[in-house]
């Protein structure tokens, strides 16, 4: 295969990643070569729960949305991977099937290693192996945290916790001199509310009160974190 023709963006937003990045020039190469660019548009779907897992996945532009269905029927967003993110390779390693559904949110750029080509890439590649194992024990770790914050973080602290996470992965700079960060991916306070295990209500009273302190602004579709700073205050409180 050619390597595909990722926008200079999207490729930057590959290679520049904290896990690909750290990979030697002949493994990059080599992944980049086996893939196939699939790009999606808002809501079109990657993979479903249950399906036979076919292809180890990266994320190049947009967001990949990762969910489940709750007993009631309701999807329920779990996470978001971003630009950088790989994943599916769990599923190949163990033989099991898919365990969430993911989705496109808004319009994204995926690259897909098939079955064969990624276990293609282990037999010539052994650095791969180890490359992925401290990929899925940064995974475990960042799982660990999470159920700690659940368990042990007051609501407002667990949301500041994760608008930051939200802004260090998908933020852009703004203003004059570039210290206020808009969250690029748009999000409902539903979708929010999900992310940390809380109710649109809550979110919503928290997040008025965020605004208040000075730390972020709410616009309709998008979060813009004006004070890092007072953002980190309240997460540590």
């Amino acid at each position: 295969m050619n390597t595909p023709p990722l926008a200079p963006e999207e490729l930057q937003a590959v290679t520049g990643g904290p896990w690909f990045s750290k990979l030697s020039s002949p493994l990059q190469g080599a992944i980049l070569a086996r893939a196939t660019l699939r790009r999606m548009a808002d809501g079109e779907q990657l993979a479903s729960r249950g399906a036979p897992a076919e292809h180890w996945c990266g994320v190049a532009r947009g967001a990949i949305r990762i969910s489940s269905v709750s007993l009631s029927g309701k999807q329920v967003t779990l996470t978001y991977a971003e630009p950088g993110t790989w994943f599916g390779d769990i599923a190949l390693f163990d033989g099991g099937p898919r365990t969430h559904d993911a989705d496109a949110h808004g319009a994204t750029t995926v690259l897909t290693v098939a079955r064969a080509e990624f276990y293609a890439l282990l037999q010539q590649h052994v650095e791969l192996y180890d490359a992925l194992l401290r990929l899925n024990c940064r995974r475990l770790r960042l799982m660990f945290d999470q159920i700690e914050d659940l368990a042990t973080r007051p609501l407002q602290a667990r949301l500041a916790r994760q608008i930051l996470l939200l802004a260090r992965r998908h933020g852009i700079p703004e203003g004059p001199d570039g210290t206020e960060v808009r969250i690029g991916l748009q999000l409902a306070q539903e979708d929010l509310a999900q992310l940390i295990g809380a109710s649109r209500q809550r979110v919503n009273q928290e997040l008025k009160g965020f605004e208040r302190e000075g730390a972020l602004r709410v616009e309709p579709t998008r979060l813009v974190v004006t004070s890092r700073q007072k953002l980190l205050a309240i997460a540590d409180r």
